[in-house]
């Protein structure tokens, strides 16, 4: 609601097990219950509007329905990638394709830094970045994103 300017974000997901605060990097993966694919979903004309005025980006970034993840997958049982295709489609149209070797932090390294700023709990859900290729969605459109050996989702835009 209230946007003209929605653009779709395809990230890996990590569902924190054991939280913490100031978790050492190499610890940091023992935090971990599991991953799944997530799309971020940003208003950009109310996060342009937000920027330009000085103010958070929250109604932008935090809104019903903005961030849609697929079913957890325990590391138990897919291990902790650390490469892997990630990709999304809109209407059949590849729009994002990457890897997740490509990312500039590791999974390890975004828990603890992010555990240096908040105490991380059980049950929280950690967004991790996304591929070039951001763009817009309208009324209509079927998404459809997946990471290699993680999971895949798919879903539609309504008005």
């Amino acid at each position: 609601p209230r946007t003209a300017d929605l653009h779709h974000e395809v990230e890996l997901v990590v569902a924190i097990g054991s939280g913490g605060r100031d978790v050492p990097v190499a610890s940091a993966l023992d935090h971990v219950f599991a991953y799944a694919v997530g799309v971020d979903l940003t208003r950009r004309d109310l996060q342009a509007e937000a920027k330009r005025l000085a103010r958070p980006w929250d109604v932008a970034k935090g809104f019903d329905q903005s961030a849609p993840i697929s079913v957890l997958v325990p590391a138990a049982r897919c291990g902790h990638p650390a490469a892997g295709a990630i990709s999304l489609e809109v209407c059949g149209e590849p729009r994002q394709s990457g890897d997740l070797a490509d990312m500039i932090w590791s999974v390890a390294e975004i828990i603890a830094e992010l555990s240096g700023l908040f105490e991380l709990k059980p049950g929280d859900l950690v967004f991790t970045g996304t591929p070039e290729g951001v763009a817009a969605l309208v009324p209509g459109d079927r998404v459809h994103c997946s990471i290699e050996g993680i999971a895949a989702l798919s879903f539609g835009i309504t008005a």
